[in-house]
């Protein structure tokens, strides 16, 4: 099992920062490591996400989880739970504004296959995105 984690406190509203998190179509506005999203993010949906480590391909992913202004899970993978991707995005209260925390855990039979493929950079990915949201919902405020 493979995890990716970032975290970042950011100094806007929580109602800011969550309007930029379930916008898929202004994605690529302020995210660097995405070129497009496609879909709607809402409860069940389904979501196609095209991330610049991957040109041109698309990451498929269903939104299983979204308790508004808290936290969004988008689960994806393969049949039989041969490989299971899920991706956590959390808001908390901090003292100093709202903590955000993106994590991805990556799991089942194929997933040792499947980590070897990732491309380089995944961790890297994570930090630009926690930053692009941090700077994008600094400046709306």
């Amino acid at each position: 099992m493979k995890t990716f984690t970032t975290k970042t406190t950011i100094d806007a509203p929580v109602e800011h920062i969550w309007a930029l998190l379930i916008d898929a179509a202004g994605y690529p506005s302020w995210n660097t490591t995405v070129d497009r999203v496609e879909g709607r993010i809402a409860p069940g949906e389904k979501v196609k996400v095209f991330a610049k480590l991957s040109p041109g391909r698309a990451f498929a992913v269903k939104v299983t989880e979204l308790v508004d202004m808290q936290r969004m899970v988008w689960s994806g993978g393969m049949p039989l739970g041969l490989f299971k991707g899920e991706r956590t995005f959390t808001l908390s209260p901090s003292g100093r504004g709202v903590e955000f925390a993106m994590q991805e855990v990556l799991s089942g039979l194929l997933s040792p296959l499947i980590e070897r493929s990732l491309p380089d950079g995944m961790q890297a990915s994570f930090e630009e995105f926690a930053a692009d949201l941090k700077k994008r919902a600094e400046q709306a405020r």
